[in-house]
């Protein structure tokens, strides 16, 4: 069970208690569940119960009661227990990592993706200011792989037409979206306009006048360069995209070396290992396969978060959120890797499949994070 599948079983016994009379609330359109915290139980947890009580009309430890009894005996859950004020705890199966990575292996690079966001429609102001277009073009891809009906404005959704020098630079796969407009910035590191910035385009006042939309969503971003032709497209987008939208960006030339310290650098390297740890295990006669549970508490926690992380991401418009859990990601699979294959004159067994099986896993999720920020997933390093 993912924290999504969880979150929807959440949801679900919201609705039965409403539907059966036992809840007198209007059913929420989504339910957050989050990994569980210092001092929680188990491996997620709810606060659902404490944001229905008011409406209810009752505790919150009252509503968690309700939902505890209509979430007992949940395929996929082990206990579900109420603490504090009014938290639902949930442990899942000892075998649910095998659910995890089926589905991360089921949907690939699109493991994440959803429709929590469905029917919310989001408008964003033309820009002009490189780093502005750059986060919000990215904020964008985010609404949209949630569901949401999100575009800047000016810009179509897809790329029929546009000149390739009027698009921000992006590796293929990444789901760039055309932008124009113009950057002070030389043109070989010119990054088309971007919205969000100060410094809107002019704008036509009858054709304002016949459009009585909402007014354009803007997001605070401290400016940036926007440097391919120094960084490199990768190093360029992580130096604007790592740091929160309202913080500096990052400084891009440590994040041209190639080192542990460099943590672009370790989330493609992690990568490419995935790649490698696939090939040789091919030499030894055996690819990936999840058979028996593996005790990898870290990596499954990151891949079970990534859809949750994504929705928050795109939620709060913050896509260093991204970044940030590629890294949680990518440490947990390099700390992990050393026991996918056999050592020594060990022989290949259903351990070493199903640990490979979630190595792939992990990639592919670093794989799909990267591809939302615009940055490429390297084979080799």
């Amino acid at each position: 069970m993912t924290p999504a599948d969880l979150s929807l079983t959440v949801l679900h016994a919201v609705r039965r208690a409403v539907d059966d009379g036992a809840l007198r609330v209007d059913v929420p359109p989504v339910v957050k569940v989050e990994r569980a915290r210092p001092g929680g139980v188990g491996d997620y947890a709810s606060n659902v119960a404490l944001t229905l009580a008011r409406s209810a009309g009752r505790s919150a430890l009252d509503v968690a009661g309700i939902l505890e009894e209509r979430l007992r005996g949940t395929p996929g859950l082990r206990d579900v227990a109420v603490t504090g004020p009014g938290f639902l705890n949930f442990t899942l199966r000892s075998d649910a990592g095998g659910d995890l990575v089926r589905a991360v292996r089921e949907a690939g690079d699109a493991y994440g993706s959803g429709t929590a966001l469905a029917g919310v429609t989001v408008r964003f102001a033309d820009l002009t200011e490189s780093r502005a277009l750059l986060v919000t073009e990215t904020v964008v891809r985010l609404l949209r792989s949630q569901g949401a009906d999100a575009t800047l404005r000016g810009h179509r959704a897809d790329d029929g037409g546009v000149p390739a020098d009027e698009r921000i630079p992006a590796h293929p796969g990444a789901n760039e979206l055309p932008l124009r407009g113009a950057d002070p910035t030389p043109r070989n590191e010119r990054m088309p306009a971007l919205p969000g910035s100060n410094e809107p385009a002019p704008r036509d006042a009858d054709a304002d006048a016949a459009d009585p939309a909402p007014r354009d969503e803007r997001i605070h971003v401290h400016p940036g360069p926007y440097q391919p032709g120094l960084l490199g497209v990768d190093a360029a987008r992580w130096a604007l995209l790592r740091a929160a939208p309202q913080d500096r960006p990052l400084d891009g030339g440590p994040l041209l070396v190639q080192h542990e310290r460099n943590p672009l650098f370790r989330v493609r390297y992690a990568h490419s290992r995935v790649r490698r740890l696939i090939a040789n295990a091919a030499q030894l006669g055996f690819g990936p396969a999840y058979d028996t549970p593996v005790d990898a508490p870290e990596l499954l926690g990151a891949l079970g978060d990534h859809p949750v992380v994504l929705l928050a991401a795109a939620r709060h418009r913050a896509p260093d959120r991204v970044a940030r859990h590629l890294e949680v990601t990518a440490d947990a699979l390099l700390a992990f890797q050393h026991t996918v294959l056999p050592l020594g004159d060990e022989k290949p067994s259903a351990a070493h499949r199903s640990r490979l099986a979630l190595a792939e896993a992990a990639g592919t999720v670093l794989a799909g994070g990267l591809s939302v920020l615009g940055i490429s997933a390297p084979e080799r390093i």
